[in-house]
Protein backbone atom coordinates (compact mmCIF):
# COMPACT_ATOMS: atom_id res chain seq x y z
CA UNK A 1 0.00 0.00 0.00
CA UNK A 2 1.27 3.42 -0.97
CA UNK A 3 -0.61 6.21 0.82
CA UNK A 4 -0.10 10.04 -0.52
CA UNK A 5 0.05 11.08 3.15
CA UNK A 6 3.52 9.10 3.20
CA UNK A 7 4.63 10.00 0.08
CA UNK A 8 4.17 13.95 1.81
CA UNK A 9 6.21 12.88 4.20
CA UNK A 10 9.13 11.95 2.09
CA UNK A 11 9.11 15.44 0.33
CA UNK A 12 7.04 17.45 -2.49
CA UNK A 13 5.59 15.18 -5.07
CA UNK A 14 4.40 15.67 -8.44
CA UNK A 15 0.68 13.86 -9.33
CA UNK A 16 -0.91 14.60 -12.33
CA UNK A 17 -5.30 14.99 -13.14
CA UNK A 18 -6.40 12.91 -15.69
CA UNK A 19 -10.36 12.22 -16.82
CA UNK A 20 -11.82 9.31 -17.76
CA UNK A 21 -12.04 8.50 -21.72
CA UNK A 22 -16.13 8.16 -23.28
CA UNK A 23 -14.44 6.76 -26.58
CA UNK A 24 -12.34 3.91 -27.54
CA UNK A 25 -10.30 6.73 -29.46
CA UNK A 26 -10.65 8.86 -26.07
CA UNK A 27 -9.44 5.27 -24.35
CA UNK A 28 -6.73 5.10 -26.86
CA UNK A 29 -5.36 8.55 -26.45
CA UNK A 30 -5.07 8.36 -22.53
CA UNK A 31 -3.15 5.15 -22.89
CA UNK A 32 -0.89 7.04 -25.06
CA UNK A 33 -0.36 10.18 -22.42
CA UNK A 34 -0.06 7.74 -19.67
CA UNK A 35 3.00 6.25 -21.69
CA UNK A 36 4.56 9.31 -22.24
CA UNK A 37 4.06 10.74 -18.71
CA UNK A 38 5.15 7.94 -17.02
CA UNK A 39 8.48 8.46 -17.68
CA UNK A 40 8.46 11.63 -16.02
CA UNK A 41 7.57 9.16 -13.06
CA UNK A 42 4.91 10.82 -11.00
CA UNK A 43 4.29 9.88 -7.32
CA UNK A 44 0.90 9.47 -8.10
CA UNK A 45 -2.14 10.14 -10.62
CA UNK A 46 -5.70 11.04 -10.01
CA UNK A 47 -8.96 10.14 -12.51
CA UNK A 48 -12.30 12.55 -12.13
CA UNK A 49 -15.58 11.68 -11.34
CA UNK A 50 -18.53 13.26 -13.71
CA UNK A 51 -21.26 15.01 -12.50
CA UNK A 52 -23.92 13.49 -10.50
CA UNK A 53 -21.66 10.40 -10.63
CA UNK A 54 -22.04 9.94 -14.41
CA UNK A 55 -18.51 8.86 -15.13
CA UNK A 56 -18.44 6.30 -12.01
CA UNK A 57 -17.68 2.96 -14.19
CA UNK A 58 -15.50 4.63 -16.97
CA UNK A 59 -13.70 6.36 -13.73
CA UNK A 60 -13.22 2.70 -11.97
CA UNK A 61 -12.01 0.99 -15.09
CA UNK A 62 -9.45 3.44 -15.69
CA UNK A 63 -8.39 3.61 -12.26
CA UNK A 64 -7.76 -0.03 -12.25
CA UNK A 65 -5.95 -0.58 -15.18
CA UNK A 66 -3.88 1.97 -13.89
CA UNK A 67 -3.13 0.20 -10.59
CA UNK A 68 -2.84 -3.07 -12.81
CA UNK A 69 -0.28 -1.79 -15.37
CA UNK A 70 1.80 1.50 -13.74
CA UNK A 71 4.25 1.51 -11.55
CA UNK A 72 2.60 5.01 -9.54
CA UNK A 73 -1.00 5.08 -7.43
CA UNK A 74 -3.96 5.92 -9.19
CA UNK A 75 -6.12 7.85 -7.29
CA UNK A 76 -9.94 7.97 -7.46
CA UNK A 77 -12.66 11.17 -7.20
CA UNK A 78 -15.69 9.95 -5.92
CA UNK A 79 -18.69 12.45 -4.94
CA UNK A 80 -21.30 12.88 -2.47
CA UNK A 81 -24.01 13.42 -5.40
CA UNK A 82 -26.28 10.52 -6.25
CA UNK A 83 -25.36 7.94 -4.27
CA UNK A 84 -26.86 5.99 -1.45
CA UNK A 85 -24.85 4.85 1.80
CA UNK A 86 -24.40 1.54 0.52
CA UNK A 87 -23.70 2.04 -2.78
CA UNK A 88 -20.82 4.39 -1.88
CA UNK A 89 -19.38 1.32 0.74
CA UNK A 90 -19.66 -1.11 -1.86
CA UNK A 91 -17.48 0.83 -3.99
CA UNK A 92 -14.76 1.68 -1.04
CA UNK A 93 -14.54 -2.49 -0.75
CA UNK A 94 -14.16 -2.95 -4.17
CA UNK A 95 -11.37 -0.14 -4.77
CA UNK A 96 -9.70 -1.56 -1.79
CA UNK A 97 -10.04 -5.33 -2.83
CA UNK A 98 -8.06 -3.94 -6.63
CA UNK A 99 -5.42 -2.54 -4.25
CA UNK A 100 -6.51 1.14 -4.04
CA UNK A 101 -6.10 2.72 -1.09
CA UNK A 102 -6.34 6.51 -1.72
CA UNK A 103 -9.54 8.29 -2.44
CA UNK A 104 -10.46 12.38 -3.40
CA UNK A 105 -13.65 13.20 -1.63
CA UNK A 106 -15.94 15.66 -3.01
CA UNK A 107 -18.63 17.14 -2.71
CA UNK A 108 -19.45 17.18 -6.48
CA UNK A 109 -21.63 18.83 -8.99
CA UNK A 110 -25.38 18.42 -9.72
CA UNK A 111 -26.40 15.65 -12.57
CA UNK A 112 -25.60 17.61 -16.30
CA UNK A 113 -29.59 17.65 -16.87
CA UNK A 114 -30.40 19.86 -13.58
CA UNK A 115 -32.19 17.05 -12.49
CA UNK A 116 -31.92 16.79 -8.35
CA UNK A 117 -30.24 13.68 -7.12
CA UNK A 118 -28.84 13.84 -3.81
CA UNK A 119 -27.83 10.78 -2.51
CA UNK A 120 -27.38 10.10 1.07
CA UNK A 121 -24.58 12.42 1.62
CA UNK A 122 -24.34 16.56 1.33
CA UNK A 123 -20.85 17.52 2.07
CA UNK A 124 -17.97 16.36 1.53
CA UNK A 125 -16.70 15.94 5.36
CA UNK A 126 -20.17 13.57 5.60
CA UNK A 127 -18.23 11.54 2.48
CA UNK A 128 -14.70 11.61 4.44
CA UNK A 129 -16.40 10.37 7.95
CA UNK A 130 -17.77 7.41 5.46
CA UNK A 131 -14.59 6.44 4.47
CA UNK A 132 -12.63 6.73 7.73
CA UNK A 133 -15.11 4.46 9.60
CA UNK A 134 -15.36 2.22 6.84
CA UNK A 135 -11.92 1.85 5.68
CA UNK A 136 -8.70 2.31 6.09
CA UNK A 137 -8.34 4.81 2.85
CA UNK A 138 -5.70 7.64 2.74
CA UNK A 139 -8.21 10.50 1.78
CA UNK A 140 -7.92 14.17 0.12
CA UNK A 141 -10.19 16.46 -0.29
CA UNK A 142 -10.66 19.53 -2.40
CA UNK A 143 -9.26 23.22 -1.91
CA UNK A 144 -10.74 26.42 -3.36
CA UNK A 145 -7.78 29.53 -2.75
CA UNK A 146 -10.46 31.75 -3.91
CA UNK A 147 -12.62 30.06 -1.77
CA UNK A 148 -15.79 27.81 -3.25
CA UNK A 149 -18.46 29.43 -5.22
CA UNK A 150 -21.26 28.60 -3.21
CA UNK A 151 -19.63 30.19 -0.30
CA UNK A 152 -21.18 32.45 2.01
CA UNK A 153 -18.69 34.57 3.23
CA UNK A 154 -14.26 33.99 3.19
CA UNK A 155 -14.41 33.61 7.49
CA UNK A 156 -17.34 30.66 6.53
CA UNK A 157 -15.47 29.12 3.80
CA UNK A 158 -12.31 29.28 6.06
CA UNK A 159 -13.76 26.98 8.53
CA UNK A 160 -15.67 24.64 6.64
CA UNK A 161 -12.03 23.95 5.18
CA UNK A 162 -10.24 24.13 7.96
CA UNK A 163 -12.67 21.22 9.55
CA UNK A 164 -13.04 19.09 6.50
CA UNK A 165 -8.92 18.89 6.05
CA UNK A 166 -8.30 18.26 9.66
CA UNK A 167 -10.74 15.04 9.21
CA UNK A 168 -8.66 14.15 5.85
CA UNK A 169 -4.88 13.47 5.03
CA UNK A 170 -4.16 16.03 2.32
CA UNK A 171 -5.85 18.35 0.12
CA UNK A 172 -5.85 19.40 -3.69
CA UNK A 173 -6.87 22.76 -5.29
CA UNK A 174 -8.90 23.76 -7.74
CA UNK A 175 -7.00 25.38 -10.37
CA UNK A 176 -5.79 28.94 -9.93
CA UNK A 177 -3.35 31.14 -11.44
CA UNK A 178 -2.55 34.02 -8.59
CA UNK A 179 0.08 32.53 -6.19
CA UNK A 180 -0.80 35.14 -3.67
CA UNK A 181 -4.23 33.83 -3.44
CA UNK A 182 -2.93 29.84 -2.76
CA UNK A 183 -0.51 31.27 0.14
CA UNK A 184 -3.47 33.68 1.79
CA UNK A 185 -5.03 30.62 1.78
CA UNK A 186 -2.71 28.60 3.54
CA UNK A 187 -2.35 31.47 6.05
CA UNK A 188 -5.70 31.67 7.08
CA UNK A 189 -6.00 27.98 7.42
CA UNK A 190 -2.39 28.31 9.78
CA UNK A 191 -4.29 30.92 11.59
CA UNK A 192 -7.28 28.33 12.56
CA UNK A 193 -4.99 25.86 13.44
CA UNK A 194 -5.21 23.59 10.41
CA UNK A 195 -1.79 22.50 9.04
CA UNK A 196 -2.93 19.41 6.68
CA UNK A 197 -1.17 19.54 3.65
CA UNK A 198 -2.57 21.41 0.50
CA UNK A 199 -1.28 19.93 -2.97
CA UNK A 200 -1.37 23.77 -5.26
CA UNK A 201 -3.72 22.54 -8.71
CA UNK A 202 -2.52 24.05 -11.71
CA UNK A 203 -3.35 23.68 -15.00
CA UNK A 204 -1.35 24.54 -18.34
CA UNK A 205 -3.55 27.18 -20.96
CA UNK A 206 -3.17 24.87 -23.69
CA UNK A 207 -6.76 25.49 -25.02
CA UNK A 208 -7.56 29.08 -23.42
CA UNK A 209 -11.52 28.86 -24.92
CA UNK A 210 -11.71 25.52 -22.42
CA UNK A 211 -9.63 26.73 -19.74
CA UNK A 212 -11.73 29.94 -19.45
CA UNK A 213 -15.14 27.70 -19.46
CA UNK A 214 -13.92 25.72 -16.61
CA UNK A 215 -12.85 28.85 -14.44
CA UNK A 216 -16.19 30.07 -15.00
CA UNK A 217 -17.92 27.21 -13.65
CA UNK A 218 -15.21 26.81 -10.37
CA UNK A 219 -15.32 30.90 -9.74
CA UNK A 220 -11.53 30.87 -10.59
CA UNK A 221 -9.99 34.22 -12.02
CA UNK A 222 -8.17 33.94 -15.10
CA UNK A 223 -4.94 35.51 -16.07
CA UNK A 224 -6.35 38.21 -18.77
CA UNK A 225 -2.50 39.37 -19.79
CA UNK A 226 -1.41 35.67 -20.27
CA UNK A 227 -4.66 35.70 -22.30
CA UNK A 228 -3.71 38.10 -24.51
CA UNK A 229 -0.60 36.74 -25.14
CA UNK A 230 -2.28 33.62 -26.32
CA UNK A 231 -4.59 35.37 -28.50
CA UNK A 232 -1.80 37.50 -30.10
CA UNK A 233 0.23 33.72 -30.77
CA UNK A 234 -0.61 33.28 -34.65
CA UNK A 235 1.56 29.88 -34.36
CA UNK A 236 0.33 26.87 -32.21
CA UNK A 237 4.22 26.25 -30.49
CA UNK A 238 4.16 29.95 -30.14
CA UNK A 239 1.17 29.42 -27.82
CA UNK A 240 2.23 26.28 -26.53
CA UNK A 241 5.43 27.51 -25.10
CA UNK A 242 3.42 30.85 -23.67
CA UNK A 243 1.04 28.41 -21.83
CA UNK A 244 4.37 26.38 -20.68
CA UNK A 245 5.93 29.23 -19.34
CA UNK A 246 3.76 30.72 -17.22
CA UNK A 247 2.61 27.31 -15.69
CA UNK A 248 6.43 26.94 -15.15
CA UNK A 249 6.95 30.21 -13.47
CA UNK A 250 3.65 29.36 -11.12
CA UNK A 251 5.06 26.12 -10.49
CA UNK A 252 8.05 27.49 -9.17
CA UNK A 253 6.68 30.35 -7.46
CA UNK A 254 4.92 27.46 -5.09
CA UNK A 255 7.63 25.22 -4.64
CA UNK A 256 9.66 28.67 -3.37
CA UNK A 257 7.22 29.17 -1.23
CA UNK A 258 7.14 26.04 0.82
CA UNK A 259 4.05 24.36 -1.25
CA UNK A 260 3.90 20.36 -0.57
CA UNK A 261 4.44 19.57 -4.68
CA UNK A 262 2.30 20.25 -7.21
CA UNK A 263 -0.85 18.43 -9.42
CA UNK A 264 -1.35 19.09 -12.61
CA UNK A 265 -4.59 19.13 -14.61
CA UNK A 266 -3.15 17.13 -17.79
CA UNK A 267 -6.92 17.50 -19.92
CA UNK A 268 -5.06 14.20 -20.77
CA UNK A 269 -2.59 15.31 -23.00
CA UNK A 270 1.20 15.03 -22.71
CA UNK A 271 3.11 17.57 -24.69
CA UNK A 272 2.63 20.38 -22.27
CA UNK A 273 3.04 18.73 -19.20
CA UNK A 274 6.09 16.87 -20.13
CA UNK A 275 8.20 20.09 -21.14
CA UNK A 276 6.83 21.52 -17.77
CA UNK A 277 8.19 18.18 -15.91
CA UNK A 278 11.44 19.34 -17.60
CA UNK A 279 12.15 22.53 -16.05
CA UNK A 280 10.89 22.43 -13.02
CA UNK A 281 12.63 20.80 -10.03
CA UNK A 282 9.93 19.21 -7.74
CA UNK A 283 11.94 17.04 -5.51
Amino acid sequence: MTAIRELLDRGPTLSFQFFPPKTHEAQAKLRATVDLLEKVEPDYVSVTYGAGGSTRETTRETVLDLVEHRAFPAMPHLTCVGHSYAEVLELIDDYQAHGVHNMLALAGDPPDDGSPNPGDFRYALELVEALRATSDMCIGVAAFPELHPRSDSRSDDRARLAEKLDAADFGITQFFFDCDDYFRMVDELAALGCDTPVLPGVIPVVNPASVRRFAGMNGSKVDEALWSRLDAADDPDERLEIAVDATVTQIQRLLDGGAPGVHIYTLNQADATIRICERIDVR
